[in-house]
């Protein structure tokens, strides 16, 4: 396939990531198809083929009509479906189409896709995106890895987009995201925890001011504790299934992933805590998270004392 500007692009899942893409290129002139597998239910449909006529692109009724005419395949989708999309696009692909895997999954997972890839006349591209989506849309900073990585990095640079490649072995980029996800989602759990706690004791200010003391740049007492416990209100499930492949890639390299999956374990809380109660955002009011643990509300202490289990002994 010739090299240059990308003209026709299909998009394999249009949740918020295909669709702000989808839009964005489409108002460049690209042709972009989309797939997803909400235009088969009869509760989601009206409201996705209203999403894409708003966006400029057009649905497809099937995975192998949307990607019929594409040179570029988007795999969008949720952590839990890459590698089934990766499996079923795989043997449709034509020669020289590029299929580039823009989910958070392990690398042995993108490893996995790539061998079903390539075993056809498809060339994958792994992508790791190593930011949130919406503040910068195509130029968010995306790393790609494998034999093609470079190529479809100079082509995908031509339509706006901010892709690098870091590696020409599949993994690598990925496993860049994955170890980045765990420091990153890890401060989220933590901070949710802490300044929850800390809260119900009527500590919190006292304890952000001494962060801020000992990290002054991070902004402890500014924006940060919002923004890192909003993420996770917002997004949590996501969130929570990218922290679970992150233990995956841990413990494929021999690492107890420990932190990792109790990091899930607190997102996932986070969001049921919110759907139980009914928390509904306010949107003409900016993220506060001391109103979101105000409304969790405090907790009711247990009858017996419960100690950590490292200090059961004594």
């Amino acid at each position: 396939m010739a090299s240059g500007s990308i003209q026709r692009i299909a998009l394999v899942g249009f949740g918020e990531a295909g669709g702000i893409f989808g839009r964005d290129f489409a108002k460049q002139g690209i042709d972009v198809s989309v797939w997803d597998i909400l235009l088969r239910s009869k509760k989601a449909r009206r409201a996705m083929l209203a999403k894409a006529r708003d966006c400029g692109v057009h649905t497809t009724e099937s995975l192998r009509e949307c990607l019929r005419d594409a040179e570029l395949v988007i795999s969008a989708v949720t952590a839990s479906s890459a590698a089934s999309v990766a499996r079923e696009a795989a043997p449709l692909l034509r020669a020289g189409q590029f299929f580039l895997d823009i989910n958070s999954v392990s690398p042995e997972t993108k490893r996995i896709e790539a061998r079903r890839v390539e075993k056809g006349k498809g060339h994958f591209v792994e992508a790791a995106v190593m930011a949130p989506v919406p503040p910068q849309r195509l130029k968010v900073p995306m790393l790609l890895g494998g034999t093609h990585a470079a190529e479809l990095a100079a082509r995908l640079q031509s339509i706006g987009m901010n892709a690098t490649p870091v590696s020409d072995q599949i993994g690598v980029a990925s496993a860049v995201k994955m170890c980045r996800s765990v420091l990153i989602k890890g401060l989220e759990a933590l901070a949710i925890e802490g300044l929850f706690a800390a809260r119900r004791y009527g500590a919190e200010d006292a304890v952000l001011a001494s962060l801020d003391g000992t990290y002054p740049a991070m902004g402890w007492k500014a924006g940060l504790p919002d923004y890192l416990i909003s993420r996770v209100a917002e997004h949590g499930r996501r969130r929570a299934a990218e922290m679970r492949e992150a233990a995956l890639a841990l413990a494929d390299v021999g690492i107890d992933p420990i932190l990792s999956e109790r990091t899930a374990k607190r997102q996932e809380w986070l969001v049921r805590e919110i759907a139980a109660r009914r928390i509904q955002e306010k949107k003409n009011e900016p993220f506060s998270w001391r109103a979101l643990a105000d409304a969790i509300g405090t907790a009711k202490k247990p009858r017996t004392r419960r100690r950590p289990s490292h200090q059961s002994g004594r």
